[in-house]
């Protein structure tokens, strides 16, 4: 059975994005499962692309430093053209109606002069993405559970007018990760595309950068430390990210602490050492451009020899080849 998750490149990797998803990857990823680099999806809104491309190789090379197999890992943009022919199939199979319920085209897009296009048919390549692979089940959170409902109603419906084809996939709840807010505000999550970056510790932050965010994080005027996330959310976070970084409970990680000033100690020697081999390992393929090359060619070539036959199938089933 393969289970397929993404990582959009619509911000350096950060600390929430290795705690809550790739350390997952690397740590409870079956010989199956299927990892890519989003970069087509960070496409729909106006972007650098020469800031995209480098945001890429950034993800690409920290998911490989974390320990998931390159031999299940792809750059979604190096399958551009198999994904477009099977995004318009898709797209040919979808409603107008289908796509414009989307919850989150409707809030990008409610009252904004300029919205792209492919904010209207993204869930269109997001349903290619998912049936190009062959995927039978798909981690997601709440805000993209109803893409992956798309992708089940635009397979069957395919399945059901031209031929059984595509694996009708499972939207399923992934791995429970640590939940890791903002430093500086921790009533929002650790975003990568935050426009404040001191509240957000980056994968690739070097260690004095990281010890400087955590001893700047926002607690509360209490003295004790205690895990009380309803209403102490500085130091819960905290607690959070430490328990993450060491495998433990947050309500037992701060038990010995009798200052904030020890907590975030701790706090930043613990995301220093946890961070460290994957930050050093990244670097190293980023600047081995031969390495990194290789890595992405060959997961490139392995995914498109998974989708060759299903998209020839489906172009030829619908009259297209």
């Amino acid at each position: 059975m393969t289970r397929l998750s993404a990582i959009t490149p619509s911000g350096h990797v950060q600390l929430g994005n290795y705690l809550g998803a790739i350390r997952q990857w690397a740590l409870h990823g079956g010989p199956g499962d299927l990892y890519f680099v989003s970069d087509l999806h960070a496409m729909t809104t106006p972007h650098n692309p020469s800031r995209l491309r480098s945001l890429a190789r950034e993800q690409l090379a920290i998911v490989i430093a974390a320990g998931v197999p390159p031999e299940s890992v792809f750059v979604q943009s190096d399958l551009v053209r198999e994904l477009g022919a099977l995004t318009w199939l898709l797209e040919c199979t979808c409603s107008y109606d289908e796509a414009s319920r989307m919850t989150q085209f409707k809030e990008k897009s409610d009252g904004r002069a300029g919205v792209r296009l492919s904010l209207l048919t993204y869930p269109a390549l997001m349903a290619a993405d998912i049936l190009s692979q062959g995927a039978a089940e798909v981690p997601v959170g709440a805000d993209q559970a109803q893409h992956v409902e798309l992708a089940r109603t635009l397979a069957r419906r395919f399945n059901g007018v031209y031929g059984e084809i595509f694996v009708v996939p499972d939207a399923v709840l992934p791995p429970s990760g640590a939940r890791i807010r903002d430093l500086c505000d921790p009533t929002r999550k650790m975003a990568k595309s935050t426009q404040n970056s001191a509240g957000v510790v980056f994968v690739l932050d070097p260690p004095d950068l990281v010890r400087r965010k955590i001893k700047r994080a926002v607690t509360d005027n209490m003295s004790t430390v205690e895990y009380r996330p309803a209403e102490r959310t500085g130091v819960a976070n905290l607690l959070e990210i430490l328990a993450g970084c060491e495998g433990s409970e947050p309500e037992h990680a701060g038990e010995s602490m009798r200052s904030y000033a020890e907590l975030k100690d701790a706090v930043a020697e613990a995301v220093i050492e946890t961070l460290r081999p994957i930050r050093e390992r990244a670097e190293q393929l980023l600047s081995d451009v031969d390495e990194l090359r290789l890595v992405r060619e060959g997961g490139a070539e392995r995914a498109r020899q998974r989708c060759a036959y299903r998209l020839d199938a489906a172009l030829r089933l619908a009259g297209a080849s």
